[in-house]
């Protein structure tokens, strides 16, 4: 699996162009609206630049960005290809339309896998001839700097698919988990959901501010869980490790959280959440921040990939 095409040239599919391009493999960009593509290629050009003043890259960025090759047609971005990743918008009959098209495209071997984040795979490849090589690998944003991919097989998918998936991502430099069953959301969004559904019930009742919620994961639950799953948390948290932690809190647990029930995010809470969080950081300053938050994690991957180079 060497050539690769990304349908799409938003955010996500710039994204996924700099991380198979940096591994070494080739890349036909494709999006469908006029001069989208060109406006890429400057921007992965940024981006491959921020890579490299950030320690993640050694290789020239000229060099990576010369393996980045503009398609006309969607039908030239994915003709000779061995794995697609489709970026278009996160609809239904949008999904459908495109992955016909890439079906009837590419090569018979190629996989097809969709970066949706909310779309199972058998929803949007049930009607497709080839649809035991459809697939969801879901990143997370910003993928060419989070490594995480969620790769989630449908019933039909075949085995060999969810396998060159997983190692292609393996091999790329990216971090592949297998959702072993169809779920909505696929993992990480679930884990998310429940933190803050949590995390909105606690602001609505009263009892922490936005800025401190913030602060409690930032400064507290976050810092373990930059190195640490939840599961390693707990193992480490007790003498005994798993077994220990659940005999000594298991019913604390239980009893903390079974009276508690969880709304609809209302337009009152929505509003205070809004409120608090525009006192700390206006809507001006938003694409600052947004800056802010990609150089951190890029320094946090460095220093991650450093320790565990040192270790």
């Amino acid at each position: 699996m060497k050539k690769i095409a990304v349908i799409g040239s938003g955010l996500i599919g710039r994204a996924w162009s700099m991380v198979f391009a940096r591994a070494g493999l080739t890349v036909q960009l494709f999006d469908i609206a006029d001069g989208a593509v060109d406006k890429a290629v400057d921007l992965i050009g940024d981006g491959l630049e921020e890579l490299k003043s950030s320690g993640l890259i050694k290789e020239d960025t000229s060099s990576i960005l010369k393996r980045i090759t503009k398609a006309k047609t969607l039908e030239d971005a994915v003709g000779d290809v061995d794995y697609v990743q489709e970026n278009t918008s996160e609809r239904l009959d949008i999904k459908k339309e495109v992955f016909s098209q890439l079906d009837a495209a590419a090569p018979k071997h190629c996989v097809l896998a969709s970066s949706t984040s909310t779309i199972k795979t058998s929803l949007f490849s049930e009607h497709l001839n080839g649809r035991e090589r459809c697939i969801v690998a879901h990143p997370v944003n910003p993928p060419h700097v989070v490594p995480i991919v969620e790769v989630s097989p449908s019933t039909w998918t075949s085995d060999e698919i969810t396998q060159k998936t997983y190692e292609l991502h393996q091999r790329v430099g990216q971090v592949p988990i297998i959702v072993k069953k169809e779920v909505s959301g696929f993992i990480l969004n679930r884990l998310q959901a429940a933190l803050l559904r949590e995390a909105w019930r606690l602001v609505d009742e009263d009892y922490v501010s936005v800025e401190d919620l913030d602060k409690t994961v930032r400064d507290g639950l976050g810092l373990r869980w930059a190195f640490m799953g939840p599961f390693e948390t707990i193992d480490l948290n007790a003498p005994g490790g798993v077994a220990d932690y659940a005999e000594r809190f298991g019913g604390a647990f239980d009893e903390m959280m079974q009276h508690v029930s969880y709304q609809q995010w209302s337009h009152d809470l929505i509003s205070k959440v809004e409120q608090q969080r525009r006192e700390i950081m206006s809507h001006a300053e938003h694409g600052a921040r947004e800056e802010w938050r990609d150089k951190r994690l890029m320094a946090l991957v460095a220093h991650k990939r450093a320790m565990d180079e040192s270790a």
